[in-house]
């Protein structure tokens, strides 16, 4: 089983920044990509960024040049650098870890942190 815990959410002004972080424990040797994705009320959850343990990262093409994910693998830990904040990047963020068991993967998900960003 793996284990997400996110932290750094918050409210702030346009324009300004916040750093959110994802600490996963359990079964992390099995885990080979993590990411961020984002939910606003009366939509579907979608992608912000991925990066897989080699290093690769992918993002959503409107948040490219303003949002960063980086990771950490002596702590286990992944990181979202928002920059430049707007209203519509306004949701609750969830961390997202992919385990492989075997031949098929599993999806996890941490418990959300709210981001609310004023204008």
């Amino acid at each position: 089983q793996v284990q997400l815990v996110e932290s750094g959410g918050g409210l702030v002004q346009a324009g300004g920044s916040l750093r959110l972080s994802c600490a996963a424990s359990g079964r992390i040797f099995s885990i080979n990509a993590m990411g961020w994705y984002r939910q606003a009320p009366g939509k579907q959850r979608e992608l912000v960024a991925t990066i897989t343990s080699a290093g690769s990262s992918n993002y959503a093409d409107s948040l490219k040049g303003r949002f960063t994910i980086s990771r950490d693998n002596a702590k286990n830990t992944v990181y979202l650098q928002m920059d430049n904040l707007k209203p519509e990047d306004t949701a609750v963020y969830y961390c997202y870890a992919r385990r492989r068991q075997g031949i098929v993967e599993y999806p996890h998900w941490g418990q959300g942190t709210q981001v609310t960003v004023s204008s």
